[in-house]
């Protein structure tokens, strides 16, 4: 398996992934960012650049999940 396919949880993706991971948009992304109630994780910017951490990503995936199963 290639190395560039594994990724560890501290890896960090840019936003275009995390768009590409969600099937978003920018818009949505942002409005996620601003509803509190939603807890998705908020990014590191570096050098004005957004990243998230990918541990965090599949931390909101398993909330969202049980939330489903929930309901």
């Amino acid at each position: 398996m290639n190395s560039r396919t594994q990724r560890s949880p501290e890896d960090m993706l840019p936003a275009a992934q995390v768009l590409a991971r969600y099937q978003v948009s920018d818009m949505t992304i942002f409005r996620w960012l601003k509803d509190t109630g939603l807890g998705f994780p908020q990014p590191l910017r570096i050098n004005g650049r957004r990243y998230w951490r990918l541990a965090d990503l599949q931390a909101f995936e398993v909330r969202q999940a049980s939330k489903k199963e929930a309901a």
